[in-house]
């Protein structure tokens, strides 16, 4: 497992490679840009982030979706990260952002592998809120995001969504990138 992190062009590239259709790399470049504008934001507040990861993360966070399109995209995208030697921290951010992350008991229902896949650093937070606020490759307001998984997912995963939303505008404050 290499810990050099893929550039910009080199992670394009890999969602190329991987299959991924134009709609799901346009996805993650939206979603890319919003993520960096997060991390920027974050920077600004004297928070410690790492742009780069920020960056090379958000761009390959749906890599999976070039073999499904259901919530197993998380497992499928961070196992073939793995299969391609990517960093761990780029595989984490791909395995943990889905929804507001996936809790071990929810994980086993899905029959993953053991493990708690709810985003844990402050990178793979980034990545999964700026994925939440993204439909297509359009910002949306966290909003129209929660009203859509409440019909979708159990309280509890929405809920996991509200905290994740809390816990950034904390960080970030009124960041004009929310709007």
């Amino acid at each position: 497992m290499s810990e050099k992190l893929p550039t910009r062009e080199q992670a394009m590239q890999l969602l190329r490679e991987a299959g991924c259709p134009d709609n799901v790399i346009k996805h993650c470049e939206a979603v890319t840009e919003l993520a960096l504008e997060i991390a920027k934001n974050c920077k600004e507040k004297g928070v410690n982030v790492n742009l780069s990861l920020v960056e090379a993360g958000a761009l390959l966070h749906d890599i999976g979706r070039s073999k499904t399109h259901t919530v197993h995209h998380a497992i499928e995208g961070a196992n073939l990260a793995e299969s391609l030697g990517l960093p761990m921290p780029i595989v984490s951010i791909i395995k943990r952002h889905v929804g507001g992350g996936i809790t071990p008991e929810e994980a086993e229902k899905l029959g993953w592998p053991r493990g708690d896949y709810t985003p844990h650093t402050l990178e793979e937070k980034i990545v999964a809120y700026a994925d939440k606020l993204i439909e297509g490759s359009k910002r949306v307001p966290i909003e129209v995001t929660l009203e859509r998984f409440s019909k979708e997912l159990p309280p509890d995963a929405v809920e996991r969504v509200k905290k994740l939303h809390e816990e950034m505008t904390r960080i970030i404050g009124d960041c004009k990138c929310l709007q």
